[in-house]
């Protein structure tokens, strides 16, 4: 109808965006990235880019809104998706003790302090007899521009991190943007899609790929350059529209004004965060006698009498692989039997206490 479409991401409250490698997809996200720097000041929302692909958001680096450098290593990726879900539940709790429902209500109350005179303090402060004041929380915007390098390196963990703040970051003021070349099953799971209810379809390589992303074909017919089905939430029905266009040189004239206007403000703490033993944990690496974790292990299968991989796995909350690994040193160690007929091993040695 040539009518214009507007979509409020508060309302969403979180997309996916998929599209094949020249269907518009990069330009998409950059519109909806500047429909927010135009509209929104740096105390009203902040920025977590997440650009595996190391290209495609490098430009936004040291803009005002973003609460961390545009990260592009999986291990600070990890640290920022968790540092969001325990912002959230930090949100949560604060929200809970003022008796507010959502992040307005959060804000206006706040707001209503500070006209007062008064200053709220965190009733949950380390220091209690000193209280740190309490500020109005921004909006918080996640974009990931290529979803699926993140679920190759560690798929399991990262679909659990985008699930929970999909499931619970609304009211809190936590948004996620999700995009992807690649909309495979083994990408966007059951579980990222259950949580995750507005679609942005770009033009796709096939019937199937559409289908794992709207849920049905049509995809695959797009005519590429920005042309796009849109599946608002709650509706089965998605809408035929074509995306704004913006040029790399318009980017680079709002990245350089924002610049002028306002110097970068990262919060410490947002790419820190998981040691070098979880982030093992996550890739599937480390094990053996150096592994932080050897101690436990051997701690746990004494205790349970019982040396089995599965046991070290539960009670450590570790993949097969490492806890493999740590059954096998214990092995060399002498602690342990080598694997018998049914899989299974005694224990030879007691260590002295």
């Amino acid at each position: 109808s040539g009518s214009p479409i507007v979509a409020d991401l508060a309302k969403m409250p979180h997309c996916l965006v998929a599209g094949t490698t020249g269907a518009g997809k990069s330009v998409g996200i950059n519109a909806m990235i500047l429909s927010i720097l135009f509209k929104a000041k740096p105390d009203e929302v902040r920025l977590i880019m997440i650009d595996p692909k190391m290209l495609e958001m490098a430009m936004y680096d040291k803009i005002p809104h973003l609460l961390c450098p545009v990260v592009t290593d999986m291990k600070q990726a990890y640290n920022a998706l968790n540092w969001a879900v325990n912002e959230m539940e930090r949100r949560y709790k604060l929200m809970s003790k003022f008796g507010v429902r959502n992040l307005a209500g959060f804000n206006k109350k706040i707001l209503e302090a500070e006209e007062k005179g008064e200053k709220l303090t965190n009733p949950f402060s380390l220091t209690p007899d000193d209280p740190e004041p309490i500020y109005k929380a921004p909006v918080i915007v996640i974009v990931i521009d290529e979803l699926a390098d993140l679920m190759m390196v560690s798929g399991k963990k990262i679909e659990e991190l985008i699930a929970r703040i999909a499931q619970k970051a609304r009211a809190a003021g936590i948004h996620l943007v999700l995009a992807t070349q690649r909309p495979s099953v083994d990408v966007i799971t059951g579980l990222i899609k259950a949580n995750v209810p507005t679609r942005i379809s770009f033009q796709v390589s096939s019937k199937i790929d559409s289908r794992t992303i709207l849920d049905q074909q049509g995809a695959e017919a797009l005519l590429g350059m920005g042309d796009m089905l849109y599946m608002a939430p709650g509706t089965g029905l998605p809408v035929r529209v074509h995306g704004a266009f913006v040029s790399d040189d318009e980017v680079h004239r709002v990245v350089e004004w924002l610049k002028e206007k306002g110097e970068a403000n990262y919060i410490d703490g947002v790419l820190e965060g998981a040691d070098e033993s979880t982030m093992d944990a996550l890739t599937g690496e480390g094990g053996g006698e150096s592994d932080p974790l050897y101690d436990q292990a051997v701690a746990i299968v004494l205790e349970n009498k019982r040396p089995s991989i599965s046991l070290v796995q539960r009670h450590l909350r570790i993949g097969y692989n490492r806890a493999a690994r740590l059954l096998e040193d214990m092995e060399k160690a002498g602690l342990v039997s080598k694997m018998g007929n049914g899989g299974n091993r005694e224990i030879l040695h007691r260590p002295s206490e």
